[in-house]
């Protein structure tokens, strides 16, 4: 059977898989790398780049060695390249988990309960609950699943396509070493910078692929548009700014403004500020469900683009032979 269609049944089997299953209560492989990379943290740790580049490549660099030995294993047989396709994206993609979440916090917005949207606010997102209203929640939720739809889902199909298992897992390598150490705390400043920007490297297509696919299953597509175009290169991240501004566009709100992190207050700017309206507790379930069609869209293409680069090399084989 050819690649492209490997990746095709697997990473259907796969996102089916997340759908149904959802993430394990116990023995995440996501979780067992995290371990691992701590591990591997505490020998290496330096206040210096290079320790922390190194630290990068040991960690991601097996991960994608692991998926690369895994993947010549099973070459001899198409059901277990499919079934190892399937695992790894069952694996690294985590829909269900992002829409779970921000499903409990909306459902106890909507009941009024503030206080328990704020316990469940960490499960999904680093922001301090207790500076935040029952609207800061929602907004941080929106967001939340605006940037995870691009880091948990399409990012991964995207890396899928390209590299197969070992760029799937070697995806959720790169971006599980920059939540745990990619961010400006004095520990980590110098430490995590290497796998801060090779986070910013890997996501840059999954990103823009994942605003684009919001502008198309969005109810509006041109404001969709016109907000990315105009805000998203004034967020500090060049790939959460375009995701939360398509976001914010298609589904007529307004994204970003003042937020905390660690007791760390941040002023970013506003997405779609002149367009949209402040985020209620309703708009979470309209972004979840906006993030689960951007999720298949991403499917067909990331498996129709795969399947054109196969049908191009093989015929550009053709003609040299």
């Amino acid at each position: 059977m050819r690649a492209d269609r490997v990746f095709a049944y697997g990473a259907a089997a796969g996102l089916l898989g997340d759908l149904f299953l959802g993430d394990p209560r116990r023995g995440h492989p996501v979780a067992a790398f995290g371990r691992a990379a701590g591990g591997v943290e505490r020998v290496l740790w330096r206040d210096h780049r290079g320790w922390g580049a190194l630290h990068t490549l040991v960690c991601a660099g097996s991960a994608v060695a692991l998926g690369a030995a895994a993947s010549r294993g099973g070459r001899s047989s198409t059901a277990v390249s499919v079934v190892l396709t399937s695992a790894a994206t069952w694996a690294v993609v985590g829909g269900s988990s992002l829409v779970r979440e921000a499903r409990g916090i909306g459902r106890a917005l909507e009941a009024g309960d503030v206080d328990a949207a704020r316990e469940r606010l960490p499960h999904l997102c680093g922001r301090d609950p207790q500076s935040l209203d029952a609207d800061g929640i929602a907004r941080a939720v929106v967001e939340s699943v605006a940037e995870n739809t691009s880091d948990a889902v399409v990012g991964a199909l995207v890396w899928g396509a390209v590299g197969g298992v070992p760029g799937l897992v070697g995806f959720r390598a790169v971006n599980t070493l920059d939540a745990m150490v990619g961010h400006r705390s004095p520990r980590y400043l110098r430490f995590g910078w290497a796998s801060a920007r090779l986070d910013d490297l890997a996501g840059w297509p999954g990103a823009r692929l994942t605003a684009v696919l919001a502008a198309v299953a969005g109810g509006d597509p041109r404001g969709a548009v016109r907000a990315w175009r105009a805000d998203a290169g004034r967020h500090p991240s060049p790939n959460a700014g375009p995701v939360e501004a398509s976001f914010a566009g298609a589904l007529g709100v307004r994204l970003g403004g003042t937020l905390s992190y660690g007791g760390r207050v941040e002023h970013r700017p506003v997405l779609n500020g002149a367009a949209g309206r402040p985020v209620v507790a309703r708009d979470i379930e309209r972004a979840a469900r906006l993030s689960r069609r951007v999720g298949l869209l991403a499917l067909g293409v990331t498996v129709a683009a795969r399947a054109l680069a196969t049908t191009v090399n093989a015929k550009a084989k053709g003609r040299t032979s």
